[in-house]
């Protein structure tokens, strides 16, 4: 697995707890300017012998290509079989087995695993670790076609190791290596939690708008963008506020099927967990002698029914994604096709001017 992280010191040791228990062999990570104790937790595993540590110090965020680097290293310097690229707050679900039974079952002739992303609401702050009380997440069937919302369907993709792969940007896509997708299935879910805290989200946000306002950073996204602008003119508490779910929201929610219940997490790192449960800051050890500590139950027909559903709603986010951006790119190729036509008529009235003269 690749990881890269900054100041995500309240998620990164369950996170890399979890995964070394889910069946990842080893974690590449890379720490961006961490001063909230992330890169001691990580040097922790290093000191292990399951975790390789880069740190970039700049104040530039060029996460695909570092991405990119540490997906080539697994594969150059560490015989990875396959590659996980996740960010800090992505748990790697796998739906039965663990997750090198479900990345073992992808025919050879495949390379590219997809992975459906579950988004967690941020709920009110109680003083309890995030995973006991964010047991919320949007279900997929929610009208959500907003690209600026943080909730909007989606999918990551795990890839076999390659030398030459290329990592597009947020991990949702390889756009070099030769590996072709096995379309229609989604064998891992990621369970996603953005919005753990008002601290750490404004954190976040305030991390973001810096790198990609450096030279030589690519803007932010839709998404990226409207929490930005929220920060940036002081009102981010206004910001997290609309996106933290009340009970009488949660119970509409859940009524509606907008919402779902979803415990998992909250069990699996109960397993981990090396401390005592009352404590707000937990603290997590993946489990040793090879044995994965965790359990992941085959889903149910009716279970396997449900996520079918689920993803034919993705499967239409997608359809709608890819209408957008051929949209964006006509109208992209009509202004450059209407900035030539108007050079050309230029140079054309110039040169019949010079022979008239």
């Amino acid at each position: 697995m690749t990881l890269l992280a900054r100041d995500e010191a309240d998620v990164v040791g369950a996170h890399v707890a979890f995964h070394l228990a889910a069946g990842v062999d080893f974690v590449i990570a890379t720490d961006h300017r961490s001063e909230d104790g992330t890169t001691e937790i990580l040097e922790e595993y290093e000191r292990l012998g399951r975790l390789h540590l880069i740190r970039e110090p700049g104040e530039e965020l060029r996460q695909r290509d570092w991405v990119t680097r540490m997906a080539r290293l697994a594969a150059k310097e560490y015989d990875a079989d396959w590659v996980i690229n996740s960010d800090a707050d992505e748990f790697w679900w796998p739906r039965g087995g663990d997750l090198k039974e479900v990345l073992r079952a992808v025919p050879a002739r495949y390379g590219i695993a997809q992975a459906f992303v579950r988004n967690f609401v941020p709920r009110v702050e109680d003083g309890r670790f995030f995973a006991d009380r964010m047991v919320y997440r949007i279900s997929p069937q929610a009208p959500l076609n907003d690209p600026a919302s943080p909730w909007r369907p989606t999918s990551k993709v795990a890839h076999r190791a390659d030398p030459d792969v290329r990592v597009a940007r947020g991990n949702h896509a390889i756009v070099a290596g030769d590996l072709q997708p096995l379309r229609g299935w989604h064998p891992i879910e990621v369970l996603h939690f953005p919005m753990r805290s008002l601290e750490q989200y404004g954190r976040k946000a305030r991390h973001q708008s810096k790198a990609f306002a450096a030279p030589g950073s690519r803007p932010g996204t839709a998404y990226h963008a409207k929490a930005n602008a929220f920060y940036a003119e002081g009102k981010g508490d206004e910001y997290f506020a609309s996106m933290a779910v009340a009970d009488d929201e949660l119970d509409h929610g859940l009524r509606a099927g907008t919402l779902v219940q979803d415990t998992r997490l909250r069990e699996a790192l109960a397993v981990l967990r090396t401390d005592s449960e009352r404590d707000a800051e937990p603290t997590f050890w993946p489990a040793s002698s090879g044995a994965s500590g965790l359990e992941f139950p085959k889903p149910s027909v009716i279970e396997d029914v449900l996520y079918a559903v689920d993803a034919a709603v993705l499967g239409e986010a997608d359809v709608q994604r890819a209408q957008r951006r051929l949209d964006e790119l006509e109208a992209r190729i009509a202004r450059v096709e209407g900035r030539s036509a108007i050079g050309i008529s230029r140079r054309f009235a110039r040169r019949l001017t010079s022979m008239r003269h």
